[in-house]
């Protein structure tokens, strides 16, 4: 079996790299398993004091896997689960986050990216809503500019994430602003750190136990609509659905 989540480790932190450039590590069935099951390894593990999220090639996520997508709940249930791991999840990007990609940013506590991401969500354009990123993303960034993105699908810089809450911090070198950050979380008492999580992620988690359910049901059913299914048929084709004027 091909892997599709890498593992390493550098001074007590856990470096999981999505490593699917033929999908631009689109979120797969097989990916979302894979990097669940590496999460729940370092959750466990009394070593990992910390876990880096990144990826290779130029794209940290490209969002759902039209031709191989995981059921609306796995996805609900790894982003939960980052944002449960009693360890703290530190997102590094230096390339594009699409769609679901910027979800598993959401969920993570720490995120930092290059000057040369770019983001956005384009769900609108192909028929379905940012439905079950919403979970973590809500109670996290700016609802002013969460609308416009969300409503138009346009890109936005790391300047611009970072404004909205989306990026902790960008940098032209992302491992370079990243350095205090995880020196500080390897000074950090594990126990302090798992509950200092606890305190921060509260109002996220009550987001999840509320509307999950919710959220995952209007997924499934947008994914199953007519116009994602011509959505999503013009992308792979790489022509406009029939709707844009």
């Amino acid at each position: 079996m091909t892997l599709v989540v890498g593992r390493a480790r550098a001074r007590a932190v856990e470096i999981l790299t999505l490593d699917s450039p033929h999908n631009r590590n689109a979120l797969s069935a097989a990916l979302v398993d894979e990097l669940a099951r590496a999460l729940a390894d370092a959750g466990q593990d009394t070593g990992v004091r910390a876990v880096v999220l990144t990826h290779t090639g130029n794209t940290f996520s490209a969002g759902a896997d039209l031709r191989d997508p995981p059921p609306p709940e796995a996805l609900v249930g790894l982003l939960r689960q980052i944002v449960e791991l009693p360890k703290p999840v530190v997102a590094r990007v230096t390339g594009h986050v699409r769609a679901g990609g910027l979800g598993l940013l959401a969920a993570c506590d720490i995120a930092a990216a290059s000057t040369e991401a770019t983001f956005a969500f384009t769900e609108v354009r192909i028929g379905v809503a940012p439905a079950v990123i919403s979970l973590p993303l809500l109670p996290r960034t700016d609802p002013r500019a969460l609308a416009r993105y969300y409503l138009t699908g346009e890109r936005f810089d790391a300047a611009e994430a970072t404004r909205t809450g989306l990026l902790t911090t960008h940098a032209e070198d992302v491992d370079t602003a990243l350095a205090p950050i995880l020196d500080g979380l390897r000074t950090s008492a594990p126990d302090a750190l798992a509950e200092t999580k606890r305190l921060l992620t509260t109002r996220v988690l009550e987001t999840f136990d509320r509307d999950a359910d919710a959220l995952t049901a209007l997924s499934a059913r947008l994914f199953s609509s007519p116009q994602a299914r011509e959505g999503m048929t013009a992308f792979l084709e790489r022509r406009d659905p029939a709707w844009v004027v």
